[in-house]
Parts: C-alpha cells; structure tokens; sequence
C-alpha cells in the first residue's frame, strides 16, 4: 500500500481549522477564571477582571422566570428570531431610553451581547472589507471582524484625547475597502463616552462616505456626572439605513449569566441575520426571554440603585489609583471600567524583574500581590491595565491598596 502524500499528511494532521485556531481565549474571561482558580485553591486573589456587576438580578426578573418555567409555552420551540412579544418590547424600550423609534421587525433576539455582535459581522463584512476599529476595544471585536473575513484596522486613541477617535483619525485610516466603522460609547474597556457633537460629527462623516457602522450600546445607562450617551442613529436619522445598534440586559439588569441580547438595524439585514441565527443556534432560551421582557418592560429602580453604587466606587477606584507613583488614570464618565496608564513602570526594578510588558506588570500584581488585572495588550493598547469597578467597595478598596503597596517598591 503507497504511503499517504506529505500534503495529505498534513492536512491530516490538522486537528482544528486555521480559520478557529486562529482564535485567541477572550483575556478578560481568562483573567478571571484564573482569578476564580486561584482563590479556590485558598489564595485570597481580588479580581478585577471581568465586566460583571456583583448585584443579584431584581427580584420581578427572577419572578418572571420561574413563572416562565412551569408554563408548557416555553418548553418547546419558539422563533428563531425571538419571542414576538419580547421583539415589540425592545422596540419599545429603545424608543424609550434612547428615542429611536424602530419596528419589532428590526429587532432580532440573540444569546447574549455577543452573538449579537458576532452576527453584525458576519452579516455586513465579506473577505477583504475593512472594519475601522477604534482603540482601546473590546477583546471580541477584531476575534468577530477576522471570523467575517474581514481586517480589522485599529485607530489608536490614548488618554490625551479622553480614549475618543477624532472624524481626523477616521477619515485618515479610511481607504476604498472601508465597509464599517465600530463605535462603542459608553466604551468597554476605557469608560470614555462622546459627546453629542462628536457622535453628530462621526454619523454625518460615515453617511458622506457610505460606511456602515456597527454601534454597541450596551453601556447606555450606566452614565455619570450628568453625561448623556448619545445613539448614532438619533443623531444622524440618514444614518439608520447603514447603521446595526447591538445591546443587551447584562450589565444594566445585571443579568451577565442570563444571555440575552439584540441586534436592531435595516429589516433586510436582520432578516439576513435571522436566518444565519436559525442554522446557528435557532431560538434564544425561553425562560431568558421570559426574563428579559421583564426587565426591559418594566421600572428602572434597581437600575438607578446599581449606578449609584457604580458611581461611588468609581470615584474611590479613580482616587486610589491615582495616588500610585508611575500611575495615570484619567476619570470615565460612563460603563464601570477604569484604563489606567502604567507605561511609566515599564522597565522599573520589581521583586527582581524589570517587567518591559503590561502583560508581565500584570503577572507580578498577581503572584505578589494577589490582584487580577487585565493588561492593555488585550485591548489593542499595550502599556495600560483596565481595571473594573463592579465589585464589593471593601474588595476595591483591599484590593488597589495591595496593588499600589506593591507598585510603591518599583525603582
């Protein structure tokens, strides 16, 4: 019998797709599984890693639920697209919230922010387009860009211009293979929300040049010192037929472990994008829906209860960092994320390493002083850490405290 060819053998030999080996672990996940680990082996480890609020669910969004599971209703398949009456309910709480008036057929349920996000993508971008993506971003935009076939192109933004991208910026990383442009404010991982203007500006600038744009709201309620976050669409309307708005109830209803999310956009793309959900994972979980249509239909209390706190230890977190030598952290005005700069530290003698990465300032936070933060290079911006704020005010305050302890002895 001949022997297999070496190109055969290769591909043989080729356990996982190039196309998903390529995939990088989500770092702000890894950082707080680790975290998790580490404290289940009895180390006191403070997690300052993942974008979690540690507030239960309001109790009327449990109640739905249970309620939702002893009816024969949400036991068997449903829409792919989502519950019809939880898709009016969305329409309705964006024109509310944000006063964007859509139809329920704009609207598409996903399981969670992500599918959402993932599903933007891979509806919009054929190979060779390109994504504008502003930096600091989220760990998952360029990971979903890349899956579409698509190349992400990063416009770099720093402290000094309040992690915002300027219309400048924009327009000079535009070239004839732009297709879409990602915006995120309220930010994931920076906090920086733009003001009205520049939203104004940006929309009318995608519009001139017949870019879509991808805007992720997620963060939309969690705004402080009177900042409003303003919705593209809003305030550019010739920019609805162009634009996908993806949000969700994880982080304003704390309902992270929940997975419910949305996209909403131009009938014909979430039409497109129902289709691809059909094949994908068909309806989102019955009970989740039954939670989320709670949740976006009903009061806003525990909303305000949870900023409140959000805001407080905002303010305690931004105070405490800044007071740590070689530590710069600007104040954010919206999401519970702090991104510190620590690029003066980088090369500085600690506990016998001069640690030349944020990636290996993290790792000696956490071996030293038992702190979890996530490094800049997960977010496009090497030299930062982004820190989250939605933790108990006793474990922010303990855990900083430990941190800068630690930072005091770099020489």
């Amino acid at each position: 019998m001949s022997s297999a060819s070496p190109a055969l053998s290769q591909t043989a030999r080729r356990r996982v797709s190039a196309r998903i080996g390529g995939i990088a672990e989500s770092a702000t996940l890894a950082v707080d599984a680790k975290a998790k680990a580490l404290k289940a082996a009895g180390r006191p480890v403070i997690g300052f890693g993942a974008g979690e609020p540690d507030f239960p669910t309001p109790p009327h969004i449990v109640d739905a639920a249970q309620g939702a599971c002893v009816d024969p209703r949400n036991h068997r398949y449903t829409p792919a697209a989502g519950l019809p009456e939880l898709k009016e309910a969305v329409a309705a709480k964006t024109a509310r919230d944000s006063g964007y008036d859509i139809k329920a057929a704009q609207v598409l349920i996903t399981n969670g922010g992500k599918q959402a996000v993932f599903q933007a993508f891979a509806t919009l971008v054929d190979p060779g387009d390109e994504v504008l993506l502003p930096a600091p971003y989220w760990t998952t935009y360029p990971e979903c860009i890349t899956l579409a076939g698509g190349t992400p192109v990063v416009v770099l933004t720093d402290e000094r211009s309040g992690y915002l991208p300027s219309v400048e910026q924009l327009e000079a990383a535009r070239t004839e293979r732009t297709k879409v442009l990602l915006w995120c404010s309220p930010s994931n991982p920076s906090g920086a929300v733009a003001p009205p203007e520049l939203v104004a500006e940006v929309g009318r600038w995608a519009v001139q040049h017949g870019i879509w744009v991808i805007t992720d709201e997620i963060y939309e309620h969690l705004v402080y010192d009177g900042v409003r976050a303003e919705s593209l669409p809003v305030a550019v309307p010739e920019l609805a037929d162009t634009c996908v708005v993806v949000n969700g109830v994880a982080k304003t209803y704390a309902m992270t472990g929940w997975r419910v999310g949305w996209m909403v956009g131009p009938a014909d793309v979430i039409k497109a994008a129902s289709n691809l959900q059909s094949h994908l994972s068909s309806n989102v979980c019955n009970v989740a829906q039954r939670a989320a249509l709670a949740a976006v239909a009903g009061p806003l209390d525990a909303v305000v209860e949870m900023r409140t706190a959000f805001d407080r230890r905002r303010k305690t977190i931004v105070e405490l960092l800044s007071a740590i030598p070689g530590v710069s952290c600007p104040t954010p005005h919206g999401a519970f994320y702090v991104y510190a700069s620590v690029g003066d530290l980088l090369g500085k003698e600690l506990r016998g390493q001069r640690p030349a990465t944020s990636v290996e300032l993290a790792a000696l936070i956490l071996e030293h002083a038992e702190v979890a933060v996530v490094p800049g290079e997960a977010f496009g911006t090497p030299g930062y850490f982004r820190l989250s704020y939605a933790l108990g005010d006793e474990d922010l305050r303990t855990g900083v405290e430990r941190m800068g302890a630690l930072l005091t002895e770099a020489k």
